[in-house]
């Protein structure tokens, strides 16, 4: 049974395995491929991250983090990075982190949820954001360097909680 729970101390290891081939693709993120173990953690284990994992009976399948997209005016605004194990890719994790995103998010007041560079080519993720109320309101023609398709675009994505 898969439930999402909060980040524990010896978690780490298993956000690193689920973590290092999505880096290394260089296809989804806007994060360095090269980052080593401790610099991709440095990343998604930041203090101001609130980090969940997915387990799936002692599994850990998933992981998302939650944070204020900006500081001060703009703290009411949540942004989250989300991560699935691969071989996990299509049984419902996301969708599950997502919802869970979505409820933690309200209960700590933000006001609306907002991701800042969705690579476009990643239509699984998008499709996923829109089935669940995420509107595309803007796009970044040519930000993004994928390695197999070359320049696509990034896109903002935004709902209100």
């Amino acid at each position: 049974m898969l439930v999402i729970r909060s980040f524990r101390e010896g978690d780490a290891e298993a956000i690193w395995l689920m973590l290092q081939p999505v880096l290394r693709s260089a296809d989804v993120y806007a994060l360095p491929a090269h980052w080593d173990r401790e610099q991709a953690l440095g990343y998604w284990l930041a203090p101001a991250h609130e980090v969940f994992l997915a387990d799936d009976d002692g599994r850990i399948v998933g992981s998302y983090y939650l944070r204020a997209n900006q500081q001060g005016g703009g703290a009411h605004v949540a942004n989250c990075g989300y991560l699935t194990a691969v071989a996990e890719r299509g049984r419902g994790v996301a969708r599950a982190m997502c919802a869970h995103s979505l409820d933690r998010a309200r209960e700590r007041g933000f006001r609306a949820m907002l991701f800042n560079f969705v690579v476009s080519s990643n239509e699984r993720a998008v499709r996923l954001w829109e089935s669940f109320g995420f509107a595309i309101v803007g796009r970044l023609p040519d930000a993004f360097r994928h390695p197999q398709l070359g320049y696509v675009e990034a896109l903002i994505m935004f709902r209100k909680l």
